[in-house]
């Protein structure tokens, strides 16, 4: 996963449910693709024990991973499980258990010689990937810790204590220590690269003063600024947007370090700071 990638991923993941929320004529949110709809809800309640969706994840993996991926939400070829009509009508293997001992040769789909425990075991596993998916905040799918954890964690220590400057403000001596511990994948990833979207409604506004090139000042509240761009409103309400590149500003914000990492950190930076905040446990 490139640098580009993780910070989309991280902030589509932030995105309000709002943005996805809002229909258009019959029903249907504005623009809003399959992939963004609730998976179907599962018709018949079951529950598994935790040992036997164990079981079921390892041979789902082997068996199936390649074509429906290995969280059974779609792969290379076969569909995403968890928003299967078949799997939501499913009760126990009454429907996926022929199914996966028979297979679907017309679509591609091979039968397999399955012990009756081990289909039990895989269709566990691919009813708690739809529990999962069903109860994931809008619909959206989620991300595995161990798809982003592709940094060098000893790596990530020497750029967050040198280059990165990142133990300028970050102790571990307090609670940042255990930081991996308490947030894990994608939730430390947001919280990395984009720490103020967190805490939005609770952050104090930050006053940002610009110069321009001519030399004149601009005061305002800030209220957007990324590697390319910064935007302020002014004391009338106005809101002023200045190229970064072609300005000079001072902001008061102790989370400002991050906004300028996005455009600082390389590809393998990236990676493998995060490897490393994962691995203070």
């Amino acid at each position: 996963m490139h640098r580009s990638q993780v910070i989309g991923l991280a902030a589509l993941i932030l995105a309000t449910p709002s943005a996805y929320g809002q229909a258009g004529p019959g029903g249907r949110a504005a623009g809003q693709s399959p992939a963004a709809k609730r998976p179907p809800a599962t018709k018949h309640a079951q529950s598994y024990s935790a040992a036997q969706i164990q079981a079921g994840e390892s041979r789902f993996v082997s068996q199936c991973g390649f074509c429906h991926g290995r969280d059974a939400q779609g792969g290379e070829s076969g569909p995403d499980l968890t928003r299967s009509p078949l799997v939501a009508e499913d009760m126990r293997g009454n429907k996926l258990g022929p199914l996966i001992l028979s297979g679907r040769p017309a679509a591609g789909m091979p039968a397999f010689s399955l012990s009756s425990t081990d289909v039990a075991a895989i269709v566990a596993f691919i009813h708690d990937a739809k529990s999962k998916a069903e109860s994931a905040g809008g619909g959206r799918r989620t991300v595995d810790a161990e798809d982003l954890l592709t940094g060098n964690a000893e790596a990530g220590k020497q750029y967050f204590n040198g280059a990165g400057g990142c133990a300028k403000c970050h102790s571990l001596d307090g609670s940042f220590a255990t930081v991996g511990a308490r947030f894990q994948g994608l939730a430390l990833l947001q919280r990395m690269l984009y720490p103020r979207i967190r805490d939005r409604r609770a952050a104090a506004p930050q006053v940002v003063k610009v110069t321009t090139a001519a030399g004149s000042t601009v005061t305002g509240t800030l209220a957007y600024r990324d590697e390319f761009t910064i935007s302020l409103v002014d004391a009338d309400g106005w809101t002023r947007t200045f190229p970064a590149a072609s300005i000079k500003f001072e902001v008061d914000d102790p989370l400002l370090a991050h906004s300028e990492q996005l455009g600082r950190y390389t590809d393998q930076d990236m990676h493998d700071v995060f490897a490393y905040l994962q691995s203070l446990k």
